[in-house]
C-alpha cells in the first residue's frame, strides 16, 4: 500500500505545531528511504544517527520561498538560506507524526538555468547533539562559575578534609609536580616527606601543589543548564549510579601552579555584584541588554513597545573610587564568547575616576560588540588594596532611534549597591581552569568509555549502555519475543555475509604520558590499562586494526610506603607529570574518588601554608583510584579497559587483580564477542511492511523469521511503499 508521505520544513508556529506555509512541495513519486543503525559492527565507536538517503524535491515557487531562492547567490547574506545549518523538520505518514528532526540542504539542480529540483537529508533527533553544541568548550559552561571557590591554604584544606561522597567539588591527593614521599626517621626530614610529627615541622607538602576536581555529573548538569538538552536518568543523572557518579576531572587548565587564566601572578577580583538598576529614556524604557551577578549582557538594540527601531551607540564602564581616595588600581573589562576571553578595553596603574569603552553617544561603540556577555575586574598592587565606594562601578549603555528627527537616547544603568575591595586571594574560576576540551568531545568520550547508546523519545535523550538496551525488547520470562515478518518477506533475493570486518579491535586512553604510566609501558610493551581483542590468528579479516581510544588522561597512580620501616600507609595520590619528571599538561584525568575517613583508619599527613609554615594533621582525604573501592567484594569496578593490578592493594594482597569488572568486561564484552564469534553473520533481507509494524518497530525489537530471532544491525525503509532492507545478526550464538 502506499503512503502518504508528508514533509514540513523550518520553525514551528506559535503553538508550537507546523503550519501549511512550512509543508513542501513534492515530487509525486519521490522515493524517501529512511535509514536506522544502531550500534553497527561495521563502525563500533559511532553513536547512530537515522538518516534519509538524500532524495529530491521540486523547485516549486513555494519551495524557492521556503529555500529563499538559494540557487541565487546574489541575494544578500542576511536574507539567504544558510545551508551550512540544519533546520528544523518533521516527517508525516498518512498524517500521523513519524520522526521529528533536521533537514540539510546538500544542492539545487538546474536545467536550462531554470531551478529545478533542492536536494536534501534528513536526520533523526539524535544528531540535534553536534548541532546545538557545535565547537563549544567545556569552558564555555557558565552555570560551573557557580561553585568558584579561594584557591588558599585554607579552601584546599577544607576540601580535603570536609567533602564527601556526592559533593561537586573535591580535592584529591594528585600532585602537579612534586614527588611525594613518606618516612618516620629523623634524618628524612624536609618538604615533600608528608610523615607528621608535631616536632618534624620540616615536612610537608605546600597546598599549592593539589588542585580541585569536578564530579563529572555536575558537567552534565552544566550542559542540560545551558543547552536545550535533557538526558534521562537511565544513566546520566542517577545517584545510585556510582560507576559513574563517583567519577571526578581533575581541573588542570595548565602545567604547574594553578594561576589565573593569563597566566601570571596578577590576581584579578571580578566584579559580581551591580544590585543598583535604572533605566531612563525620551518615552520610556528599553531592556536590550540584561545583568546577572555581574555578568552584562549588551544587545544590540530592537523595536521597542511604543515604535521604532534602536541601535547600540555607547557602552560605558566607570570606575569611582570617590573623593580623596589616591589608591592606585589597574581594571580591564573581559569580553566572553564561546567560553573563550578577550580583554576589549583596561587601565594599567591609574588614580581617581576613569572610564573604559566609549565615554559619550556620538562616539562608536569601540571594541564592546553586542550579543556578548562582559564582566569587570579590578586589580591593585600587592599590600596595598583599594576600596571603591558603593555607586562606585557603574556600566551605561544607551541605544538611540536613528530616524527619530531630535537626540532620542535610552540608558540602562548598572552600578554597585555596596563598596568593593579587590582580594589578594586567587579566585578559582571554573570556567578558566577547567581542561581544554570541546564539550561534544566529552560528551563522545564518556559515550565510548561506557559503550553507550542514544536516542531521543519524547524530546528526552535517552542515554542507556548498548546491552541495556537490546535488553528492553519485549520478553516472555528469559526468551525474547520476536516481530514475525515470515509473510512479508522478499523471497526473491537474501544474502548471508560475514560480520567480521576487522581482525582486531584495540581499547585505550589518549593520554598515557605521566611518569609512572610511561614507566609500565616500557616495561611491559602495553599501555596502561589498554587492551587488544583479536580473532583468532588463522582468521583472515581485514589486517588493519580498529581503535577506541579515549580523549582522557590514563594515570598510575603510587601508594606511598613507609621506607624507613617498609610498612604501608593509607595513603595514595597521583603524580601528574611526565617521563622527565616535569610538569606536564596532558588530557583531562579523569579518575574515582576514594574516600578515606571514619570509620577506616587512616594515615595522617602534614600538608603546609608555606615552605616556612608549621604543617598540619590531616586524617581525612581523598585518594583518586582507576577502580571504584579498594576492596573488590565490595565493588570490581575499574575504569581499565584491561585487568591491571590495583596500585593500592599490589604486592601486598591476594586480590590486587580481582577487579575484574573493567570498561570491556561491564560494557563491551557481551557484544564484542557476538562480533568475533565464528558463528555470527550479517542477514540481508528485504519486507514489505505494514504501516502499523514499521513505524512502531524499535531498534532495540527482535526479528523472527523462518523461527529464528535477530537483532536489528540497521534497517532502511521506504517510506512510500514500506518496503524495509535489513541488516540483521543471529542471536543463536
Amino acid at each position: 500500500m502506499q503512503q502518504k508521505l508528508i514533509l514540513y520544513i523550518g520553525d514551528k508556529g506559535i503553538n508550537g505545531v507546523y503550519t501549511e506555509a512550512n509543508r513542501v512541495d513534492q515530487f509525486k513519486d519521490e522515493s524517501v528511504s529512511f535509514t536506522q543503525p544502531i550500534q553497527n559492527v561495521k563502525d563500533i565507536k559511532k553513536i547512530f544517527t537515522e538518516f534519509t538517503k538524500t532524495f529530491s524535491l521540486p523547485a516549486s515557487p513555494k519551495n524557492n520561498k521556503i529555500f529563499k531562492h538559494y540557487y541565487n547567490f546574489d541575494i544578500s547574506e542576511s536574507s539567504a538560506f544558510d545551508a551550512r545549518v540544519k533546520v528544523g523538520a518533521s516527517l508525516e505518514l498518512n498524517d500521523i507524526l513519524f520522526k521529528t528532526g533536521k533537514i540539510a540542504l546538500t544542492g539545487v539542480e538546474l536545467k536550462n538555468n531554470v531551478p529545478h529540483t533542492y536536494k536534501v537529508t534528513f536526520y533523526g533527533s539524535t544528531v540535534d547533539l553536534k548541532d546545538i553544541l557545535g565547537d563549544n568548550q567545556l569552558s564555555s559552561l557558565t552555570d560551573l562559575n557557580t561553585l568558584n571557590l579561594d584557591y588558599d591554604y585554607t579552601t584546599i584544606k577544607d576540601k580535603i578534609e570536609n567533602t564527601d561522597y556526592g559533593d561537586d567539588i573535591i580535592v584529591p591527593l594528585i600532585t602537579h609536580t612534586a614527588r611525594l614521599e613518606y618516612s618516620s626517621a629523623n634524618t628524612d626530614r624536609g618538604l615533600n616527606n608528608i610523615y607528621y610529627r608535631n616536632i618534624y615541622t620540616n615536612n610537608g607538602v605546600v597546598y599549592n601543589q593539589f588542585k580541585y576536581a569536578i564530579r563529572l555529573q555536575r558537567i552534565i548538569d552544566a550542559i542540560e543548564a545551558q543547552f536545550p538538552i535533557t538526558f534521562s536518568n537511565d544513566f546520566f543523572n542517577d545517584a545510585s549510579n556510582t560507576d559513574w557518579n563517583n567519577l571526578y576531572m581533575w581541573l588542570h587548565r595548565k602545567k604547574g601552579n594553578v594561576t589565573p587564566a593569563e597566566q601570571v601572578d596578577i590576581i584579578w577580583s571580578q566584579v559580581s555584584e551591580l544590585g543598583t538598576y535604572n533605566c531612563t529614556g525620551n518615552q520610556g524604557c528599553v531592556t536590550f541588554s540584561t545583568e546577572d551577578n555581574g555578568v552584562v549582557t549588551i544587545g544590540s538594540g530592537g523595536a521597542a513597545a511604543w515604535g521604532g527601531f534602536y541601535n547600540l551607540k555607547q557602552t560605558t564602564v566607570g570606575i569611582y573610587p570617590g573623593t580623596g581616595n589616591t589608591n592606585t588600581y589597574s581594571a580591564r573589562v573581559i569580553m566572553i564568547q564561546n567560553g573563550q576571553q578577550t580583554v576589549v578595553d583596561s587601565l594599567v596603574n591609574v588614580t581617581g575616576t576613569q572610564f573604559m569603552g566609549n565615554v559619550s553617544p556620538t562616539s562608536p561603540t569601540g571594541m564592546f560588540q553586542p550579543n556578548a556577555e562582559y564582566i569587570v575586574q579590578i586589580t591593585a598592587p600587592s599590600g596595598s588594596p583599594i576600596t571603591i565606594p558603593a555607586n562606585g562601578i557603574r556600566w551605561t549603555i544607551v541605544y538611540q532611534d536613528p530616524f527619530e528627527q531630535g537626540p532620542e537616547y535610552y540608558y540602562q544603568y548598572w552600578k554597585t549597591s555596596n563598596s568593593f575591595t579587590n582580594s589578594e586571594t586567587i579566585l578559582f574560576r571554573l570556567q578558566e581552569q577547567i581542561p581544554k576540551m570541546k564539550i561534544i568531545d566529552f560528551l563522545t568520550g564518556i559515550f565510548q568509555m561506557f559503550n553507550l547508546t542514544a536516542y531521543v523519545e519524547n524530546d528526552i535523550i535517552v542515554v542507556q549502555p548498548l546491552d541495556e538496551f537490546y535488553n528492553k525488547a519485549p520478553k516472555t520470562g528469559d526468551d525474547f519475543i520476536g516481530v514475525e515478518i515470515d509473510k512479508y518477506l522478499d523471497v526473491t533475493k537474501s544474502t548471508v555475509d560475514i560480520a567480521l570486518p576487522f581482525k582486531e579491535i584495540d581499547f585505550s586512553y589518549k593520554g598515557l604520558k605521566t611518569f609512572l604510566a610511561q614507566q609500565y609501558e616500557q616495561l611491559n610493551n602495553t599501555g596502561w590499562g589498554s587492551l587488544s581483542y583479536s580473532a583468532n590468528d588463522y582468521f583472515d579479516a581485514p589486517t588493519e586494526k580498529y581503535s577506541i581510544e579515549l580523549p582522557f588522561e590514563h594515570v598510575m597512580f603510587e601508594r606511598l610506603w613507609n621506607y624507613s620501616n617498609n610498612t604501608t600507609t593509607t595513603l595514595m595520590y597521583g603524580y601528574f607529570v611526565d617521563d622527565n619528571q616535569e610538569a606536564y599538561y596532558g588530557n583531562p584525568l579523569i579518575f574515582y574518588g576514594f574516600r578515606r575517613q571514619p570509620p577506616l583508619t587512616s594515615t595522617a599527613f602534614a600538608l603546609k601554608s608555606s615552605e616556612a609554615a608549621t604543617p598540619a594533621q590531616i586524617n581525612k582525604y581523598w585518594i583518586p583510584m582507576n577502580t571504584k573501592e579498594i576492596n573488590p567484594a565490595t565493588s570490581n569496578t575499574s575504569i581499565h579497559f584491561n585487568n591491571e593490578t590495583m596500585e593500592y592493594n599490589a604486592n601486598i594482597y591476594a586480590d590486587a587483580n580481582d577487579f575484574t569488572g573493567t570498561l570491556f568486561q561491564n560494557h563491551y564484552k557481551n557484544y564484542i564477542q557476538e562480533v568475533f564469534n565464528t558463528r555470527l553473520r550479517i542477514t540481508k533481507v528485504s519486507a514489505y511492511l505494514p504501516y502499523k509494524i514499521f513505524s512502531s518497530l524499535k531498534l532495540y525489537d527482535r526479528i523472527r523469521f523462518r523461527q529464528q530471532n535477530y537483532k536489528i544491525n540497521s534497517m532502511t525503509t521506504n517510506l512510500t511503499t514500506g518496503k524495509t532492507e535489513f541488516e540483521l545478526l543471529n542471536t543463536d550464538l
